[in-house]
């Protein structure tokens, strides 16, 4: 890609941007959120048309019109999110617009699930491809996606945040197939903001920041400090900026909480002031007991008590009342309406407190907008403009935005910095320790132990829909919690849970 630009009206997304991937290398892809790597990307992708500059394939320019267009070179995208059809199977969604057929035209569904089944066979995971996609987790919808691009037989293969939502078997899994594509010839560009994955895994990395290109280098000739500096353009001091804050009263008490398959027996308390965070593998149950708190989800048994009033089980408004807050894993299937403006996404929960006699607002809609995107730093062209054009770190805060509005007293945030920058991390982290200094209760799911020991004061593990242990900060390190996580509980839990 030769001197890329793309601009929407008066926002420059790309300039200039430089990118060459060779056959037989893993490159990776870095820059903060906004930094124009998902526009360079699409179109890559040929979902957009650069305004300016060239795409060449083995020496011939090509003329990327539509996603076809880049498949049928050998261009296959992993994107971030997954985009399948949720009412299709899992083979269905592997093989769309080029299902094998047998005679007088007709879709083999057989041959089709043959060849799926193959491919998960490869990749190690044991999914049906006759099931629906819809109910699939984030993980699985990844790996079904990863299996599309396989069956493409792509020469170029990118791979935007492909681990965000995987386990370490499943990581690990990811990079033996990317490893295998490498070895056979194709290029494959990496992106994350994982830095042990883009060293691992790749020999070159390309930096990108605000649009354009800053530099092409050997992975061994730089250090991540070097590659965190030319991304954000100054030093990040602190990636876990965490205050020491003396927790108050208890503010949230869950007891007993079980919902049959998921989990059982789940109890907690979380003090004002405290973060807590709930660690553990993908699968262990951990989502499913904060949505179960929040009422998304109906438990089955137990209860849920804010400063001593037990709440409805089972319903999202009783929780919100209560002053309750939750921050999905999902920003985009469960925190926001992507068609819907910043402003509106942003004040959906405080809809009725914006309006009179039934009516909305618009200015007290766009005074609260401001206010609150505007303190969590959050970049955009106008808030009018639909949120799903923004970057992931910028929905994120859209998404923090529209529940700190409420005033919450507790605050559940779940894989709070999943595909988001080092430098929008540090922010999101400064927010959440921010928060619990002025008295509010913070729950917080996360896979990444990094970011579990440097903001927690106290960790609870979970293990196969239970809680194995409760891990004071001082007591807590990478060993203590995964031999929890993995229910080797032994003398690595001081705190254990009875």
């Amino acid at each position: 890609m030769r001197d890329v630009s793309k601009s929407y009206g008066a926002v420059a997304a790309l300039r200039d941007v430089q990118l060459e991937l060779r056959a037989g290398e893993a490159h990776a892809l870095v820059g903060e959120n906004g930094a124009g790597k998902s526009t360079l990307v699409k179109v890559l992708a040929g979902v957009h048309r650069p305004d300016t500059g060239t795409v060449t394939l083995d020496g011939a320019e090509l003329e990327l019109s539509s996603p076809a267009d880049a498949r049928a070179a050998g261009i296959a995208v992993i994107y971030q999110e997954p985009t399948l059809f949720p009412d299709l199977s899992v083979a269905e969604n592997i093989f769309i617009g080029r299902q094998p057929t047998r005679g007088a035209g007709l879709i083999d569904a057989a041959a089709m699930e043959a060849e799926a089944r193959a491919l998960f066979t490869r990749l190690g995971a044991p999914l049906d491809p006759a099931r629906p996609a819809r109910g699939l987790s984030i993980a699985d919808q990844q790996l079904v996606e990863i299996a599309k691009a396989i069956s493409l037989q792509a020469r170029v293969i990118v791979m935007d945040e492909p681990t965000a939502a995987l386990s370490g078997n499943e990581v690990a899994r990811l990079f033996g197939v990317a490893r295998g594509l490498v070895e056979n010839g194709a290029a494959v560009l990496f992106i994350s903001h994982r830095f042990e994955e883009i060293t691992e895994l790749c020999q070159r990395v390309t930096v990108m920041r605000d649009g354009s290109w800053v530099s092409t280098d050997l992975m061994a000739d730089l250090t991540v400090e070097e590659i965190v500096r030319r991304m954000v353009g100054r030093e990040v001091t602190s990636l876990f900026p965490k205050q020491d804050v003396e927790p108050g009263d208890v503010v949230l008490e869950v007891e007993g909480l079980t919902r049959a398959g998921w989990f059982r027996d789940v109890s907690f308390s979380v003090r004002a002031g405290e973060i807590v965070a709930l660690a553990g593998l993908v699968g262990a149950g951990r989502s499913e007991v904060v949505q179960a708190v929040f009422g998304v989800d109906r438990a089955d048994a137990g209860r849920v008590r804010v400063l001593g009033r037990e709440l409805r089980l089972g319903s999202p408004r009783a929780a919100m009342a209560a002053g309750i807050a939750l921050v999905p894993e999902d920003r985009r299937q469960q925190g926001l309406v992507l068609e819907l403006s910043i402003e509106r996404n942003a004040t959906l929960p405080r809809a009725k407190a914006l309006s009179r006699f039934g009516l909305l607002l618009g200015r007290a809609e766009r005074n609260s907008a401001a206010s609150w995107t505007a303190r969590l730093q959050t970049k955009f062209h106008r808030l009018g403009d639909p949120v799903g054009t923004l970057s992931g770190g910028n929905q994120q805060k859209v998404v923090l935005a529209k529940w700190l509005a409420t005033g919450p007293r507790v605050l559940i945030v779940d894989e709070p910095t999943r595909g988001i920058d080092v430098g929008t991390k540090a922010e999101v982290h400064r927010l959440i320790s921010g928060l619990a200094a002025d008295g509010i209760a913070v729950v917080m799911v996360s896979s990444e132990l990094p970011e579990v020991l440097g903001m927690a004061d106290r960790v609870l593990v979970m293990h196969e829909g239970r809680i194995t242990a409760d891990i004071a900060r001082a007591d807590a390190d990478e060993r203590s919690v995964m031999l929890a996580a993995t229910g080797q509980t032994g003398d690595a839990n001081p705190g254990a849970a009875a």
